[in-house]
């Protein structure tokens, strides 16, 4: 009789609630008659202090809501910024001397015409930057991301030596002021690039958001440090390059680790290039992780031939004609035409208005797949039976060069069958590997090309 109202008091489990995968749980229990719904907290306990701390600094839904990578760039970028930090802070301390902070000599014009200069000096490289580099920013992000960290320790050091200068001081600030502008288009447009690939519930903001506090947590530790430090090293200048070597290392080793942590599922020219090798190679398509894991980050790949996608139909004729093109490629179904200047030292691909990104990613592998054949004849390696007629036409157009046309027209209609007859097969392995295809980040011009003649005059007459 007591068992049966400690159970009626005790009430019926109903529901049970969590909060994303953290620790968070309720229990409701429906009690007595009148069916009163009771809340009961069962989260696990001892886990406050980290669930405050992830609310404030993690996004919303973590780590179900941001790409498998976040977790350890964060930490390395974390370690980074620390690192950037306190070396920033003997850099300021460096140019506040420059100018002739504690110097009765100096003047407060001087100071202020010499910062003036340094900001101007910034704002134009800033431009010319964001103008030469823009598109190239978005395609090869982990690159660019790590050449900005480089060139931030470069301004530093430019910094903390601009005083040794004298008459040429502000002539060194305005320098590391070009520099730093650089960073702050290069490191903020491949940050919005990484972000947008960690965010994976359409929670870019949020993402960048917590990402801003986790920047500023760490600034906020590193300036406590370089309150104790800067008193203590003012004057020692061996102690400040010491200093200054021991943070720098730490950080471009730290920036390291972050930008080759990340594994990004779209494709790149970089990406692309292993993807492409691999499968003439071994005939399988690469994995997310394993490309990302070959890209390289500190200097772009390697090739025989300059790949360039987007170009003027114009750019297409220096090297052959433009009736020999259409003789290639009238019976295609392919967005672009492809061919090759060995002049250049490239190959130039036009794409349709109607081209899409698969399009793209055919014209780059096309590319890739003569950069492939040039670069096994060099290294003297065996082609498989399928590429040997290809190898041996290549090599014969290499040695004629523009002289023969009809050398040239074979291995584009060659290579343009191989790849038409496996494309369909790479693009299905590429989805079945978790690559995404429907966004490319093939650094594409915006030339697009009409080159079907009854369409053409189709269009003209409308």
């Amino acid at each position: 009789m007591d068992e049966a109202k400690q159970s009626a008091d005790a009430g019926k489990l109903v529901c049970q609630e969590w909060y994303g995968s953290t620790p968070r749980k309720h229990d409701y229990i429906l009690q007595g008659k009148e069916g009163v719904l009771k809340q009961v907290n069962t989260s696990t306990r001892h886990s406050s202090l980290s669930q405050l701390f992830q609310t404030i600094f993690l996004p919303q839904g973590y780590p179900e809501s941001v790409s498998s990578d976040y977790l350890i760039y964060q930490i390395w970028d974390t370690v980074q910024a620390f690192a950037s930090s306190i070396t920033g802070t003997l850099a300021a301390h460096a140019v506040l001397k420059g100018v002739g902070v504690g110097d009765e000599t100096a003047t407060v014009m001087g100071a202020t015409l010499t910062w003036l200069l340094k900001d101007g000096a910034g704002m134009l490289g800033r431009i010319l930057f964001a103008w030469s580099k823009g598109i190239g920013l978005d395609s090869d992000a982990k690159r660019w991301r790590l050449f900005a960290d480089i060139l931030n320790d470069t301004a530093i050091f430019l910094d903390i030596i601009s005083p040794s200068f004298g008459p040429y001081f502000t002539l060194v600030v305005c320098i590391s002021g070009v520099c730093r502008s650089i960073v702050g288009v290069a490191g903020g447009a491949t940050r919005a690039s990484l972000t947008q690939h960690q965010a994976r519930r359409n929670n870019m903001a949020d993402v960048s958001a917590k990402d801003g506090s986790q920047e500023t947590l760490v600034n906020l530790a590193a300036l406590l440090c370089s309150l104790v430090l800067i008193p203590m090293v003012s004057g020692h200048q061996m102690v400040i390059w010491l200093l200054f070597l021991v943070f720098t290392c730490l950080h471009l080793f730290a920036n390291y680790k972050a930008v080759t942590s990340v594994c990004m599922e779209t494709i790149s020219q970089s990406r692309l290039h292993f993807i492409a090798k691999h499968y003439l190679t071994k005939e399988e398509v690469l994995d997310v992780k394993t490309a990302n894991h070959l890209e390289p980050v500190l200097f772009p790949v390697k090739r025989p031939l300059a790949i360039k996608l987007g170009v003027s139909v114009g750019d297409l004729t220096r090297s052959i004609s433009f009736p020999s093109l259409m003789e290639v490629y009238e019976r295609s179904m392919t967005g672009y035409i492809l061919t090759i200047d060995y002049k250049r030292k490239c190959i130039d691909i036009a794409l349709s208005q109607s081209s899409d990104t698969l399009d793209q990613i055919q014209a780059c592998f096309h590319a890739e797949l003569i950069n492939f054949i040039i670069e096994q004849n060099r290294k003297g390696q065996e082609l498989n039976a399928e590429l040997k007629k290809l190898g041996k036409l290549v090599e014969e157009s290499q040695l004629a060069g523009s002289q023969n046309e009809e050398l040239l027209k074979a291995v584009l209609k060659t290579s343009l069958h191989y790849t038409e007859s496996n494309i369909s097969s790479i693009a299905k392995e590429l989805h079945v590997k978790g690559w995404v295809t429907e966004v490319v980040l093939l650094g594409a011009n915006e030339w697009r090309a009409l080159w079907d003649y009854d369409e053409l005059q189709m269009k003209k007459s409308n």
